[in-house]
């Protein structure tokens, strides 16, 4: 069980190093454009997400009901998606990121990577929505589902035990919040060292780094900061609503799954 962990714990941190690898490429001296790279990416990603199953469905019957459980909650978070492309919603809301904190935070970090990646490839196949941008938005959404892992270990679900949700649930939504506007500022790094426009807001090479981060602040704001807005204040709105319902919901479902197999003789 131990040697189980820390193979999949070198798999998920050798996923979370090549999606920052990706994402730095091009000021570490990556050229033009990387679009022909992402392919590569991508295949680098899924190849260590199904490796990554595949360990974490060794040893324990548990393991393949969380996945089962995986399987289902990304093929509904997909379907939301494809709901968001066809009906048009404002600026840069989308359903699809508060599923994968609210699994991220009662399943933990793993589970919420898995679910982030996963989600965004099967929508992105379901909407037509492939193209070189695809990897790093599995990267992305990847990282909200594995940080909403981490509020866990600070609440430890202390509202299950209360029956007061008023803090986890406004804990959550500042983090739904965070992550709409980090998403959006992530993603823009994707193709913003190649963008074209005014010098004080694109990126030069050999510049050093408070130009490059006051450079790409004036691109944000200017290009991302309202579009990213409406997506948060949409995660806290559908937190809001649904969060605590479906937390309790989650860890029913976790719980019920949650065994330990023990000698006769223990």
């Amino acid at each position: 069980m131990n040697t189980r962990r820390v193979v999949s714990g070198l798999i998920y941190a050798l996923g979370v190093s090549v999606s920052l690898l990706a994402f730095l490429y091009p000021f570490l001296g990556g050229g033009a454009s990387h679009d022909g790279h992402a392919p590569l990416v991508a295949t680098a990603l899924v190849g260590l997400a199904l490796v990554a199953l595949l360990v974490e469905l060794q040893g324990q019957a548990v393991g393949a009901k969380t996945i089962a459980t995986l399987g289902v909650l990304v093929a509904i978070t997909s379907v939301l998606r494809f709901v968001e492309v066809a009906v048009p919603v404002p600026g840069g809301f989308s359903p699809i990121f508060a599923p994968i904190i609210l699994a991220g935070y009662v399943f933990g970090g793993r589970f919420g990577f898995l679910m982030g990646a996963f989600t965004l490839l099967v929508s992105a196949l379901i909407t037509g929505g492939v193209g070189p941008w695809l990897p790093y938005q599995m990267f992305a959404a990847g990282w909200v589902g594995l940080t909403a892992g981490w509020l866990k270990r600070i609440s430890n679900l202390r509202a299950l035990k209360t029956g007061e949700w008023g803090l986890e649930i406004a804990l959550l939504s500042a983090f739904g919040f965070l992550w709409g506007l980090l998403y959006g500022a992530i993603m823009n790094i994707y193709f913003w060292p190649f963008a074209v426009g005014p010098v004080e807001q694109t990126w030069t090479p050999g510049i050093g780094l408070g130009e490059t981060l006051a450079r790409y602040g004036a691109f944000y704001v200017v290009t991302s900061l309202g579009w990213d807005l409406t997506r948060a204040v949409g995660n806290v709105a559908l937190i809001l609503l649904l969060g605590a319902p479906t937390v309790r919901a989650l860890a029913r479902f976790q719980r019920r799954f949650h065994f330990e197999v023990r000698p006769a003789n223990a």
